[in-house]
């Protein structure tokens, strides 16, 4: 069945960095976009971060965290990492890894908790 588990999350301070990496299984990651969530404090929605297509990688953020956030992937190794830097506070969410293998077929890790404060 697919998984998806994510790590790397933690404190840290406003202006610092963190690496997010999602570990994809059972299905054939290569042949999928990737995306990166988050769901901050009191939201009820969560909020796209980041998305890397399959076979040629291209990329796009959401508009508060372009410059500052970077998603990549290794197929080879099945992973899909986020690369955040210069962290406000305004960035403290739970962020997910999450893919759709076909319409209606969405598939969410666990989550992993990014606190940004002082």
């Amino acid at each position: 069945q697919v998984q998806l588990v994510e790590s790397g999350g933690g404190l840290v301070q406003p202006g610092g960095s963190l690496r997010l990496s999602c570990v994809a299984s059972g299905f054939t990651f290569s042949d999928y976009t990737m995306r990166w969530f988050r769901q901050s404090p009191g939201k009820a929605e969560r909020e796209v971060v980041a998305i890397i297509t399959a076979a040629e990688g291209l990329t796009n953020y959401a508009a508060p965290v372009k410059g500052r956030f970077t998603i990549s992937r290794d197929n080879a190794k099945n992973t899909v990492d986020l690369q955040m830097n210069n962290l406000p506070p305004e960035d403290t969410a739970v962020y997910y890894c999450t893919t759709r293998t076909r319409p209606g077929d969405d598939y969410w890790g666990q989550g992993t908790q990014v606190t940004v404060s002082a």
